[in-house]
């Protein structure tokens, strides 16, 4: 399906993203660690919402 060409440049570019990535947000973690704060509970929350979501579709499915 995919060359070894294809799979050689998917994985450097995979690399090269996830180095990039790690500087671009390493510089500003205090100011997200400010800005931020608390952030983690919204995502919880949707998690959750999400998780009722597809335990309604399951039970009225029966």
């Amino acid at each position: 399906m995919f060359t070894t060409g294809q799979w050689i440049f998917a994985a450097l570019f995979f690399v090269a993203f996830v180095i990039a990535a790690y500087f671009a947000y390493g510089k500003d973690k205090v100011l997200h660690q400010k800005v931020y704060k608390g952030s983690y509970k919204i995502l919880i929350a949707f998690l959750l919402f999400i998780t009722i979501l597809f335990v309604i579709k399951i039970v009225t499915k029966h």
